[in-house]
């Protein structure tokens, strides 16, 4: 089964990395090493990536067959996707043991959502 892991960010989140010493990033950073070390052990990594910052994305809209792209910053948020993983394990618990590892889990939040199979409606 397939499950995104999707790690937040905000301004509070952003503080923090940004007055940690060179030591405690990397004390910090090590949650991300720990967990694709393990995902690679395990070959249950299908992908992940960081996220640019909302104000480098734009937001797309097609209204009567015009598309429409608008700059960020959008619409305040308190907390903004700063990325994910997608992993392929055994169960639910197990993405959630993955997720724990991200240093997100210990002074913001992480999501973890299950994946939906579309093929069987022909999308």
């Amino acid at each position: 089964m397939k499950y995104l892991i999707l790690i937040y960010g905000n301004a509070a989140t952003r503080g923090l990395w940004e007055e940690m010493s060179q030591e405690q990033r990397a004390a910090a950073a090590g949650g991300y090493v720990e967990l694709n070390r393990r995902l690679d052990e395990s070959g249950e990594k299908v992908t992940s990536a960081a996220l640019a910052f909302p104000t480098e994305g734009k937001r797309i809209e097609v209204r009567d067959g015009k598309t429409m792209a608008t700059d960020g910053p959008f619409a305040e948020v308190k907390e903004f996707l700063a990325g994910f993983y997608l992993v392929d394990c055994a169960d639910f618990d197990s993405a959630v043991e993955y997720a724990s590892l991200l240093p997100e889990a210990g002074f913001g939040f992480v999501e973890v959502r299950p994946t939906v199979d579309l093929s069987g409606i022909g999308i």
